[in-house]
């Protein structure tokens, strides 16, 4: 896991040197306009961001149109990974897999591109991000005071896993007996079944390949 120099663990490289790189938030948000490709942001420092793959985009769309088939018309936006989230208490701006948003959608300026109140985050996760998604960024993102859940989707298993706010803080909450996820701040609930319609994502995830054996040993 390659760290920068602000001690910021995470599986987005830091850019090479460039004739010019922003090192300050304002300068981030006009940059990154410019950008063919998306970048987190944190302390001074630009990351930029690995593409998802067939699986990950396919499970990433199922969610959106799960949540958006409960959500119609009732007061919650589903956002897709376009959409900027700003954390205001800490300095992160980063692009969440989906957001939802229930009430006025607030951001971060008059151009609407960085929200800073979502009800909601998922992350799909992967090889490259999933400690990363589990550990730094999820306590980044506890510190936004509109952040109720936070939704975890693995994709070499069918493994999804919730998060909750509570008054004595986060809570981790798995899928009932009939593959359900209960998502209580939007009001949603969700399908394994659904989350992963059209893929072939095993229940349990594959074991790891067996080491070779020494040199001049065999395996029996």
């Amino acid at each position: 896991m390659p760290y920068s120099s602000s001690g910021f663990p995470s599986p987005l490289m830091a850019l090479p040197a460039q004739p010019y790189r922003p090192t300050t938030p304002e300068a981030y948000l006009e940059w990154e306009e410019a950008q063919m490709d998306r970048h987190e942001f944190y302390r001074g420092e630009v990351f930029a961001m690995a593409g998802g793959t067939y699986t990950h985009s396919r499970i990433t769309a199922n969610v959106m149109s799960g949540l958006h088939a409960a959500l119609t018309g009732r007061g919650c936006h589903v956002l897709s990974g376009d959409m900027r989230v700003h954390v205001h208490e800490n300095g992160l701006y980063t692009y969440p897999d989906v957001s939802v948003v229930c009430g006025e959608p607030q951001f971060k300026t008059e151009r609407e591109t960085t929200l800073v109140n979502p009800t909601l985050l998922v992350e799909v996760l992967s090889d490259s991000t999933e400690r990363y998604d589990r550990g730094t960024k999820f306590r980044l993102y506890r510190e936004l005071e509109s952040l109720q859940e936070y939704l975890l989707v693995a994709q070499r298993s069918r493994l999804v896993e919730v998060y909750r706010r509570d008054p004595q803080g986060w809570r981790l909450f798995d899928t009932d007996a009939e593959g359900r996820i209960e998502l209580l701040s939007v009001g949603a609930t969700l399908t394994m079944d659904a989350i992963y319609d059209g893929l072939e994502i095993p229940d349990r995830e594959p074991p790891p390949e067996p080491e070779p054996p020494p040199e001049g040993m065999e395996r029996f």
